[in-house]
């Protein structure tokens, strides 16, 4: 017996690097191999090509259904878009990027194929720039959901009835869910497996994948929160002076002093340069300093809020878990390298 339907989408010909092959593996591992041990019922696998009857490659690739590349890769889809229709889960895996970067219409016929399955029943999945897809069908509207925290602000220009959280991991909005950039991918998967058919089978699936049940934290712990880059040559100077003294009390007296500028032109001049104010950037700049003592040394963390100008532990604790996601041990255990201490 099953425990349901995954029709798994495939958007684009596989030709690396344009294609991420690891998205796609991720609900194929999942979802596609039985674990008789764990449940008797387990899931049926339906993977659907955008044209599986003209699909790019089909002509390379041995028959109806083939999707091919540049670099040797071909795969075959025995399912076109109308195998979405019916299955009870929906797994849309990353976009092209010209639809991402470039605001390019989606693969022919996908929004619509997406609409039906939805109305027909199916609970809808988005893995990375697939929330993209679910946006353009409208079926985001409304709801809060998230995408690789590269894109989320791209997500939430593009599609102002979408609510973007880009600090989580994935989003369960019931019957459409959405996850983070890659590896976030297999969280959500995780936890599709946990919903369906319990806690001790996600468990041990993910104990036989050799990753964590469930990761503390969201992706605010993966951004980058460094300075944008700017072309305003007077505030370089001023700028790499802070970030050589985040040990210090700083405040924007202290910089509007250093640049011979007013505090309020320096205030203009900062948020027009990196799109935040003053102390906004310099606490991202702290964080950042933080961050980097937490991967490269085993200083305790109270000599890490001094020397990245946090103040104590406890400071230092609250502004990691607000602006990150998680406490400065769990970043640490996450991302210490002890060849760079």
């Amino acid at each position: 017996m099953s425990a349901g339907t995954v029709a798994v989408v495939v958007t684009e010909e596989i030709g690396l690097p344009t294609w991420e092959l690891y998205e796609l593996s991720i609900p194929l591992t999942v979802f596609g191999k039985p674990q008789p041990d764990l449940s008797e019922h387990w899931y049926d696998m339906r993977l659907c090509s955008v044209d599986a009857a003209e699909a790019p490659g089909a002509a390379d690739s041995g028959g109806p259904g083939g999707v091919g590349g540049g670099v040797g890769i071909s795969l075959r889809t025995p399912y076109g878009l109308d195998g979405l229709v019916g299955a009870d889960t929906v797994v849309v895996t990353s976009v092209p990027d010209p639809c991402v970067e470039e605001g390019e219409p989606l693969p022919p016929g996908l929004a619509d194929a997406l609409r039906r399955a939805h109305e027909a029943g199916s609970r809808m999945v988005s893995l990375c720039t697939g929330a993209f897809a679910l946006a353009e069908a409208g079926l985001l509207d409304g709801r809060r959901a998230t995408a690789h925290w590269m894109h989320t602000a791209q997500l939430a220009a593009r599609y102002p009835e979408v609510t973007v959280d880009d600090s989580v991991l994935y989003v369960d909005d019931g019957d459409v869910l959405t996850s983070a950039g890659l590896t976030a991918g297999l969280d959500l998967c995780l936890h599709l497996v946990r919903r369906d058919l319990g806690a001790h089978v996600a468990n041990q699936l993910a104990r036989r994948m050799v990753v964590p049940a469930h990761r503390p934290g969201g992706q605010a712990q993966f951004v980058d929160l460094s300075v944008p880059a700017t072309d305003d040559e007077g505030l370089g100077p001023v700028l790499a002076w802070a970030r050589a003294h985040l040990d210090r009390p700083l405040t924007v007296d202290d910089l509007a002093r250093r640049a011979a500028m007013s505090p309020r032109t320096l205030y203009r001049r900062i948020q027009a340069a990196t799109g935040t104010t003053p102390l906004q950037w310099l606490l991202n700049q702290r964080l950042v300093r933080a961050q980097g003592l937490l991967e490269s040394t085993d200083l305790p963390v109270e000599r890490i809020g001094e020397l990245s100008g946090l103040g104590t532990a406890n400071n230092l604790r609250h502004h990691f878990l607000k602006q990150v996601g998680v406490s400065p041990g769990d970043y640490r255990r996450a991302f210490f390298s002890r060849r760079a201490a």
